[in-house]
């Protein structure tokens, strides 16, 4: 992970338009692709298969059960980026349970949104909305731009520089040093470009060496979304948990429900979580009782959670 540098106060919800680096030592890709830190040749050979498991979430101090070993950071994670096959998929409530399940068990979790897009200085970002769900969480915005579109092309609308993956790399970095974990949610998918150059949220998780969580939709259609974005993952060398379905009908229709056995083949990795529509709704105090029951153990959730059969 990278080292920190300095920068903002991170212990504080910020819109933070910083100076540029031209991002130059970044590894140029391939002829005719954006520049960045593109797939290498060796990885874009992985199409198929399962994705790279990541460990568990780390938290730190966390009591070992009565005669088991306590856990290794080594074998954990503290930080987890949290990415969807779409946008308006459930990332955000998704991060919201993340952190009530870590909040509940007395961690301290910090959520970082490098690129807020669609909202004015003086609306709610998603950053203060897993605020509000979740309860007491240090949150960050790296940058904000008014329109509801790609960072890219909203950064150059508004005249404003773009954030780059070394810029979000060494912001999780500062955070992850003084909390137990740090989420940091990206915008739209995998592959949405946050510059000129093309460089990615992919990018970003692979200067942190962090894995990817994958948000998917219930219904007919995720499956080729989920399949895309793990393929994508492969390419990059990135390791995920799993697939979280960040909207799950209270109603399932067939599609729904057979997605539930398809979902972690179209993936290559587990399903490891279930947040029920209109969970966004709730009163904070019934959405935080309520979040670690959505998500399995692996995600710090309830060793209750099971899919529906």
């Amino acid at each position: 992970m990278a080292a920190p540098v300095p920068g903002p106060d991170l212990h504080h919800a910020a819109v933070h338009h910083r100076r540029r680096r031209s991002g130059a030592h970044l590894r140029r890709g391939v002829r005719g692709g954006p520049r960045g830190l593109t797939p290498r040749a060796g990885e874009r050979a992985r199409a198929s298969g399962p994705l790279r498991r990541a460990p568990a979430l780390f938290t730190r101090n966390h009591p070992a059960a009565p005669g088991r070993p306590a856990q290794s950071r080594r074998h954990t994670m503290s930080v987890l980026f949290v990415t969807g096959t779409g946008t308006e998929i459930g990332k955000t409530v998704t991060t919201a349970a993340i952190a009530a399940a870590a909040l509940a068990r007395g961690r301290s979790v910090a959520v970082l949104k490098p690129a807020q897009t669609g909202v004015t200085a003086h609306e709610t970002g998603d950053a203060a909305e897993v605020e509000r769900l979740a309860g007491p969480v240090t949150t960050l915005e790296l940058a904000r731009f008014p329109d509801p579109l790609a960072p890219a092309t909203a950064a150059l609308r508004a005249g404003l520089p773009p954030v780059l993956p070394q810029d979000i790399a060494e912001a999780a970095a500062k955070l992850d040093a003084s909390h137990d974990l740090v989420l940091v949610e990206g915008a739209g998918g995998l592959l949405v470009r946050f510059d000129a150059d093309g460089h990615t949220l992919a990018d970003a998780a692979r200067l942190a060496k962090a894995p990817v969580l994958v948000v998917a939709q219930a219904g007919l259609g995720t499956l080729n979304a989920t399949a895309l974005t793990a393929l994508a993952l492969r390419s990059y060398g990135l390791g995920s948990p799993g697939v979280v379905i960040g909207s799950w009908p209270a109603a399932p229709d067939l599609a729904a429900r057979c997605n539930l056995a398809d979902l972690p083949e179209a993936a290559g990795a587990p399903l490891l979580g279930l947040v029920p529509e209109q969970s966004g709704a709730l009163a904070p105090d019934a959405f935080r009782a309520a979040a670690a029951g959505w998500l399995a153990p692996a995600l710090g959730g309830s060793d209750a959670f099971r899919i529906p059969v």
